[in-house]
């Protein structure tokens, strides 16, 4: 008799766990629909958004004027080298001495020169672009609550995802009509 038991029970819960559920028990056992699922590629927008390519040419240029004043202050550093060489023979030991410390003075100077101009820029070029992450935060919360979106992952993180269900082009328009550009805070000097 307990064997009977046992299996009209194991028999039952078997059915009730293959029966399809309908949407009204769904509902009241609190099963939901499958999550909607997309993708985004955040590197294609971090290449190809206008506000993106605005900050990358700010900088390069500010790079370019920097190795510019660089070039000057080590052709500078060049001169005052070759004119400490021929000073040397020339000079007291004790002279000559206090000629090379103003000039390593000197080199220590344009070195810490270009590592400030260089964090600087950095400081500046991360403030920028976390312009950008914050409006592409608004954005892609945006289109998922817009659309029904469950979840957006990430398109590095996929192997295979089918092309309907990337929505790269659509946050990447919505990103460049809301922020063209972003002006880089550059130092003045």
């Amino acid at each position: 008799m307990l064997a009977r038991y046992i299996a009209v029970s194991l028999v039952l819960a078997f059915a009730a766990w293959t029966l399809p559920i309908s949407p009204a028990a769904a509902q009241a056992t609190g099963a939901t629909e499958a999550p909607i699922i997309t993708v985004l590629d955040i590197s294609k927008i971090r290449r190809d958004a206008a506000s993106v390519k605005s900050i990358r040419e700010q900088i390069i240029s500010y790079q370019n004027k920097i190795q510019g004043e660089v070039q000057k202050e080590q052709e500078a550093l060049r001169a005052a080298q070759q004119e400490l060489a021929k000073k040397q023979s020339l000079l007291a030991p004790e002279a000559f001495a206090e000629e090379r410390r103003k000039f390593e003075q000197r080199v220590v100077g344009v070195q810490k020169m270009v590592q400030e101009r260089r964090q600087t820029l950095e400081q500046a070029q991360n403030a920028a672009m976390l312009q950008v992450e914050k409006a592409l935060n608004e954005i892609v919360a945006s289109v998922a609550e817009k659309n029904g979106y469950d979840v957006i992952m990430r398109l590095s993180q996929i192997v295979y995802v089918k092309r309907n269900l990337d929505i790269t082009g659509i946050v990447l328009q919505e990103l460049d009509n809301k922020l063209p550009t972003v002006q880089v805070d550059l130092p003045k000097n």
